[in-house]
């Protein structure tokens, strides 16, 4: 048995020759770069400004990306399905027999592909001016990166109809009156805010009177719209390396390169005060500009996630339309919320604009411009900011139990509201989040490495929306797993990304408890490990977002009448016992914090189309300090049968329960019986430990087909059976 279980701390290494590759000019026809080579293996241009290659995000996560090669920061300008990098193990980006660029993840799915009409192509080489291109033998373009851009958009790169600039929520794109805008099309709302929307294309320089839709920023720092936008950098002139990229703020901004010391330079940028930019805030939310950017909430409102703010805030109350119930107004002076007017009036009083939002059971605040007597209510409050240019007022309608001191309403933000801890908290976490928010966007040249780990954080990890996860799974239709406190349901993002949406029960944990461990957890990122891509919670829905696994669990394959085309070959079953002990050494030994998962079982092992393992359902595992020796836990965690003795013995918690909880999963893989569920030796029942004993004895005599699964007649590898060599 000790032999037998040498599987757990003893997995195979391969030492493989070292090589060393220069960078590349071409890639030819049947050719490849590994990401694992990624720092020895990469195109190049001829001039050497621009590399092509996998670039690391963080631990462990790559993009297929074009960057440039002597920025101090590796400032990336266009990447590969920039939503959905790969893994650092496995991933390869290929020039296909079809002449095609294929980048495939670390189990050989198709990440992306650069496809060309024809199929002929026979090269892919980087141009000097940042443009990777797929050519036939005649040297022809069948494919370029330049038909596709990112966030970014290089110097003699056209900027035509279809084709947008997109970073996160935010598009630089031709409207169909042919102007060039920037909009914020976020998952609630789309709002466009430059040019201004207050304005008409007119007023501000531009004409609908073309159908071009063509843009280009030249070598020398001009940018020309059809539109008759021209901007013009403030180093204008040949010879300066530049881009023109639009950030994860909603800005648009040109870039000028210090070849001297490698920085970045701001030489032009659409939006002189960020707050004019929508969406940043998110719903509810107030952007301030004292005279750095910051977001707020309302009175009567709290953040929704204090690590995202374009979230927003949500109400620390609720309105009831059925019954009768008292509100107040707050002043919030020289704000506005725009857009989205419920009702509009002009020449009324401050009085009879309130008593039409009081009447309005959907009415949450009002703005009112006193000398015109101008009056919007508003239902819905999106795109609030804070000016002293305002000519106006907002008022927050809420509960008038909320108000401590009735007398005192226009209170200029210093009203007393009795709103309890949850206010506390969130104050300070305001104050931390402002600080932070500040120093990203206050600094015009913010490191690309920055950029692209925030891009990661808030796109491959992130909270939820339980409105948004009903829409995904179909209203919770297609259950694909059950377990004693949770659901499992199939889902499909907007992005076409397929989810598996956990649905978890009886959770005790606070909201704090789970938003830490939550954000905790999504960092860990292992190809032995199911990827968790976020979370939700709000109030009693506590949800677990995780990438689908195509070929369901482990038991699936192991234990009942399993047919013959799913019953797993030793090989197959020797890979799944691996991957599952690499997995859980990554947990124990290699990530931030120590996890110890507490509930290792076939059921939680999940197997990729290729049968490589992935551990499931560690989301509400146990997090761990590296200097703890043990856990403590308020009851008994995991499966009866997988439960190591500390837990009846009420002993120190600590990664020996998963070792014990392996032991057992190897022996069914081993046996392709339910082990954990009881022994039957020639129709008699046998403890675990009468069991072990019996195949010591048996590995000792050298003998040990008898406790192979028998389903396999005989062919297994006897020494990875007794050795685990």
């Amino acid at each position: 048995m000790a032999k037998l279980l040498c599987l757990v701390i003893l997995p195979l290494i391969t030492i493989l020759p070292c090589s060393y590759a220069l960078p590349q000019l071409t890639l030819r026809t049947g050719s490849s770069l590994s990401v694992e080579e990624h720092e020895q293996t990469f195109l190049t241009s001829r001039n050497g400004d621009f590399s092509c290659g996998f670039y690391e995000i963080g631990g462990n996560v790559f993009s297929f990306s074009i960057w440039f090669t002597n920025s101090k920061e590796k400032t990336v300008v266009w990447s590969a399905n920039a939503k959905s990098p790969v893994n650092g193990h496995g991933s390869k980006v290929t020039l296909s027999r079809e002449g095609n660029l294929v980048l495939t993840d670390v189990n050989g799915t198709v990440n992306w592909e650069g496809r060309t009409s024809s199929g002929k192509g026979t090269a892919a080489v980087l141009l000097d001016t940042g443009n990777l291109v797929i050519r036939d033998s005649t040297g022809a373009k069948l494919w370029q990166s330049f038909w596709e851009p990112t966030d970014t958009l290089l110097p003699l790169q056209p900027l035509t109809k279809g084709i947008r600039l997109v970073s996160g929520y935010y598009n630089l794109y031709f409207d169909n009156d042919n102007v060039l805008r920037l909009m914020y099309d976020g998952p609630e709302i789309s709002s466009i805010y430059w040019p201004s929307a207050e304005y008409k294309s007119f007023d501000v320089g531009r004409t609908s009177y073309n159908s071009s839709r063509n843009a280009v920023l030249d070598t020398e720092g001009y940018f020309l719209s059809s539109d008759l936008l021209s901007i013009k950098a403030s180093d204008w002139g040949a010879g300066i390396k530049r881009r023109l990229t639009l950030g994860y703020d909603g800005n648009l901004r040109m870039y000028s390169l210090n070849e001297s010391d490698g920085s970045w330079i701001v030489s032009w940028q659409a939006i002189a005060k960020m707050c004019d930019v929508h969406g940043l805030c998110g719903k509810n939310g107030i952007c301030e500009f004292l005279p750095s950017f910051r977001c707020s909430c309302p009175p009567g409102y709290t953040m929704r996630d204090p690590t995202n703010w374009g979230r927003g805030c949500q109400p620390l109350f609720s309105k009831n339309c059925s019954k009768e119930e008292e509100f107040v107004f707050v002043k919030l002076a020289q704000t506005d919320f725009y857009g989205f007017d419920l009702t509009y009036n002009q020449s009324v009083s401050l009085q009879e604009c309130k008593k039409t939002c009081l009447d309005i059971c959907s009415c949450s605040a009002l703005t009112y411009k006193t000398g015109s007597g101008l009056c919007y209510t508003k239902a819905v409050l999106f795109n609030g900011f804070s000016s002293p240019n305002f000519p106006g007022d907002n008022y927050i309608k809420v509960p008038k139990n909320m108000v401590a001191k009735q007398s005192s309403l226009s209170c200029n933000r210093s009203a007393e509201i009795v709103l309890g801890p949850a206010t506390v908290l969130g104050a300070l976490v305001l104050i931390f989040t402002g600080t932070s928010w500040w120093f990203l966007y206050s600094r015009n040249n913010i490191p690309k490495s920055m950029e692209a780990g925030y891009r990661m954080v808030t796109s491959q990890f992130r909270m939820f929306m339980y409105r948004e996860l009903r829409e995904a799974t179909g209203k919770f239709k297609e259950e694909i797993g059950r377990g004693a406190s949770s659901i499992v349901y199939r889902g499909v993002l907007e992005d076409k990304r397929v989810i598996a949406v956990k649905r978890l029960a009886n959770i005790s944990h606070s909201e704090e408890e789970f938003w830490v461990e939550m954000s905790i957890i999504g960092r860990i990122n292992h190809m032995n490990l199911v990827r968790m891509w976020g979370f939700c919670s709000e109030g009693q829905h506590k949800l677990l977002v995780y990438e689908y696994v195509e070929n369901e669990s482990l038991d699936k394959y192991l234990f009942g009448n399993v047919s013959a085309e799913r019953l797993l070959a030793w090989s197959q079953r020797f890979k799944i016992a691996l991957g599952t002990a690499r997995g859980l050494a990554y947990l124990h030994h290699e990530c931030l914090e120590w996890v110890v998962h507490c509930d290792i079982k076939p059921e939680n092992i999940l197997l990729t189309r290729d049968f490589e393992a992935k551990i499931a359902d560690f989301g509400l595992a146990k997090l761990s300090q590296r200097d703890s020796t043990s856990l403590n836990f308020t009851h008994m965690r995991g499966t009866m049968g997988y439960m190591a003795p500390e837990w009846a013995l009420n002993s120190p918690i600590n990664a020996k329960v998963d070792v014990y909880s392996y032991g057992i999963v190897l022996l069914e893989i081993v046996t392709g019986s339910r082990i954990s569920s009881g022994i039957k030796v020639d129709g008699k029942d046998v403890e675990l430990r009468e069991f072990v004993q019996a195949v010591r004895h048996i590995l000792a005599s050298g003998d040990i087909k008898d406790i192979i699964d028998s389903r396999l007649n005989g062919h297994f590898n006897p020494e990875q059976a007794k050795d685990g060599d």
